[in-house]
């Protein structure tokens, strides 16, 4: 379902100051100008405030690392380990250093330090050294043993702001009277252009806009702006040479995997999206160029890449011209949507007429809900 400025839950519903809904306008008007957000599609609710907030939740960490300095590489006999965070373990856990086929099996956890038996159920020691990740596999509880400490994980409150969005029209007595080529409704005619300005803005903003770094929800002096998808991203943020993404200068399709992969390993998620601009695009379009075959009957030309199949997501690849040309976009569409303020999706409001001309005003409010930032990811400083 493309976007239409709505909500789901909205949908349909006349409310009372709406003087005009433009909703099935931007419907129409959405897969040209807003490839992202139609992409994207409706939200199944509404923001109830001009603050909204939503709850996240994560499962409990299956991972730390070994702080303990000075290690030796040939330490295989070494059953006590310092580590980070010795709260994620209990007694009973399998754990394996990363990359290593040896098996151990904690048998004390004092604060931060781990005692545990070495080359488990027979499997081969290997050395480890200091801030190696180790691995939980799973906890082995005794048979009849008492129930252990609950262990759980606290939610947190995320937030974004609404900004508003509005566009005034005017047509004179005379203009509206007159005949034009082309055009039956000049006021309708100048409705059209301005929803489009302030859709492509909305995109625009939903990417790239920050909020104030004081008093941000807003006052007489302060405009109220929302926070976008590529400022809200922190955890992958992946430049060329970092994690899984090869030290090129330009794009290739190792970076992008690799990129996938690193999503998927923080957070478990398959993004389905990769949206970028035009330079990008067409490196992705690219990646088949050497594998193309034609036969002397063919007299179309197709270099074309519409959705990207990898081991961790089937991605979509939208095209849209508000991303900067350096970066790639790489999302999960089920964790991201653009609400409109309950009863603020764009709407066009008559203005009070005070000489010989119709005036009105196209307005809309909405703000950009990201949940579970680590599920999302950003490649950045490629070669436009």
């Amino acid at each position: 379902m493309g976007f239409t400025g709505k909500s789901t839950y909205t949908a349909g519903v006349n409310l009372p100051e709406l003087a005009e809904d433009v909703g099935d306008l931007v419907s129409i008007v959405s897969p040209y100008e807003t490839p992202l957000l139609d992409a994207l599609g409706d939200p199944m609710h509404a923001a109830t405030s001009t603050r909204h907030e939503w709850l996240e939740d994560e499962l409990l960490p299956n991972s730390d690392c070994i702080n303990q300095p000075g290690l030796a590489d040939g330490a295989l006999n070494n059953v006590v380990m310092a580590v980070n965070d010795g709260s994620r373990f209990r007694v009973g856990d399998q754990i394996r250093c990363a990359g290593s086929p040896e098996i151990m099996l904690v048998t004390l956890v004092n604060g931060n330090t781990l005692t545990f038996t070495r080359g488990y159920g027979g499997t081969q020691k290997k050395a480890m050294v200091d801030g190696a990740t180790l691995q939980i596999l799973g906890n082995a509880a005794l048979e009849g043993a008492e129930a252990g400490d609950a262990r759980f994980t606290v939610r947190t409150r995320q937030s974004n702001y609404t900004q508003i969005f509005s566009a005034t029209v005017q047509v004179s007595g005379t203009e509206a009277a007159v005949r034009q080529i082309a055009v039956d409704d000049e006021m309708d005619y100048q409705k059209t252009n301005r929803l489009r300005e302030l859709l492509r803005d909305l995109e625009n903003t939903t990417i790239n806009g920050v909020a104030p770094t004081a008093t941000p929800q807003g006052s007489s002096t302060v405009r109220r702006t929302m926070r976008g998808i590529i400022p809200s991203l922190t955890s992958n943020v992946l430049d060329p040479g970092t994690g899984y993404v090869p030290a090129n200068s330009e794009l290739s399709e190792a970076s992008l995997n690799g990129a996938l992969r690193m999503i998927w390993e923080a957070s478990g998620s398959r993004p389905d999206l990769i949206v970028c601009g035009g330079g990008q695009k067409r490196r992705i379009n690219g990646f088949i160029q050497t594998s193309q075959r034609f036969s002397p009957s063919n007299e179309t030309y197709k270099n074309l890449v519409s959705v990207y199949e990898s081991d961790f997501g089937v991605c979509r690849v939208v095209l849209s011209r508000c991303v900067p040309p350096s970066m790639v976009l790489l999302l999960d569409s089920s964790r991201i949507s653009v609400l409109p303020l309950m009863g603020r999706s764009f709407q066009f409001k008559p203005l009070a007429v005070t000489g010989d001309y119709e005036s009105g005003e196209i307005v809309g409010e909405y703000t950009l809900e990201l949940r579970n930032e680590k599920c999302h990811g950003v490649l950045r400083n490629f070669n436009p």
